[in-house]
């Protein structure tokens, strides 16, 4: 066989084989188990497709902001991680923000670009520590695993109180008196639900927490609130994310995603809670309901919202320097400074 008709015949082999593989994938890829959008697919034969939030991006110095950033292993058994932020000025010991990343469970990082450009402005703007939490994702590690891992990292991050365990950074710069929890959609869901086991662990638990902020926190519920009637779309795709990524749940009145079902709401680990919502944002209502539902289980704290009219969920990391998310950002800062907000 001549060189020319081996290699004809090599091309008409590959062609054979990407047509191949290409139908079987055409074959499979409408062999959808269940699909969230714009997250993730999930096929029947076990294959998992991310939408979005699958790019990463290193620890650094950042130039704009001057905040420095590096990465550190939590717990290697569990591949728990996470991402640590320090400003420029360090004079002090500085208030600590422990933040939890969005992605409906499913998705997302804490070493994504959106959110490592998010926390350096938080860290630049507040004069705070911040470490940015990564834990496991569903369907892969299906919930209570992200509460779980996120339980876990905390209590690594206390055990630096004493300012004499493993990390330097927060054994030098973090002042355990000022700490503060945080997060975006389904991480001001592990937020709260943070609060809560601390909460439930005080006096027990090593430090107080000063307060949480939420923004635009995904919560749901069996019964209908607010905007939510008649919304039958947006009721069904906030209520696939919970069913999906914790398939063993006792549904959506499960306290972990609908606290005003939770008994022991009233034991809520901290005394100040902010919370963002915004106007388009079909978890609007949820977000002021949960305002109100903190009031009435006699919970003794103080809870605000800041409501952002004309704006969709979490619009601040999409579009950081509009007015509003800087204002938003204004008010975080005050808010952790613990000065009016």
């Amino acid at each position: 066989m001549s060189c020319k008709r081996s290699y004809s015949m090599q091309i008409l082999i590959a062609v054979f084989i990407f047509c191949s593989l290409s139908i079987g994938f055409a074959a499979n890829s409408i062999d959808i188990l269940y699909e969230i959008d714009p997250f993730i697919h999930v096929y029947k034969n076990g294959t998992i497709h991310r939408l979005e939030g699958t790019e990463r991006v290193p620890a650094s110095f950042d130039p704009t902001t001057c905040v420095r950033s590096k990465d550190i292993q939590i717990s290697p058994k569990f591949n728990i991680s996470a991402r640590i932020y320090l400003p420029k000025n360090t004079a002090h010991k500085l208030p600590l923000l422990v933040y939890f990343h969005n992605g409906a469970f499913f998705t997302e990082s804490t070493f994504s670009p959106i959110y490592h450009k998010h926390l350096n402005s938080h860290v630049a703007k507040a004069n705070v520590i911040a470490i940015s939490v990564e834990y496991r994702l569903a369907p892969e590690y299906p919930l209570p695993i992200a509460y779980e891992d996120s339980w876990l990292a905390l209590n690594w991050v206390v055990s630096h109180f004493k300012g004499n365990r493993h990390e330097v950074w927060l054994n030098n710069y973090a002042d355990f008196d000022r700490v503060y929890l945080g997060g975006d959609s389904v991480g001001a869901n592990i937020v709260h639900n943070m609060a809560m086991r601390i909460g439930l662990e005080s006096p027990e638990y090593p430090i107080k927490l000063s307060g949480i902020f939420l923004n635009c926190p995904y919560f749901t519920g069996k019964n209908p609130i607010g905007n939510e009637n008649g919304n039958t779309y947006g009721r069904s795709a906030v209520a696939n994310i919970w069913l999906h990524a914790y398939p063993n749940s006792t549904g959506l009145d499960d306290p972990l995603v609908n606290p005003g079902m939770d008994s022991k709401l009233s034991k809520l680990g901290c005394k100040r809670v902010l919370i963002f919502v915004a106007g388009k944002d079909f978890l609007r209502d949820r977000g002021l309901f949960y305002k109100e539902a903190l009031s009435k289980s006699g919970w003794s704290g103080n809870a605000n919202v800041v409501d952002n009219k004309g704006e969709d969920h979490v619009f601040n990391l999409v579009h950081p320097t509009t007015p509003k998310a800087i204002h938003m950002l204004k008010t975080l800062a005050s808010f952790l400074n613990h000065t009016k907000f």
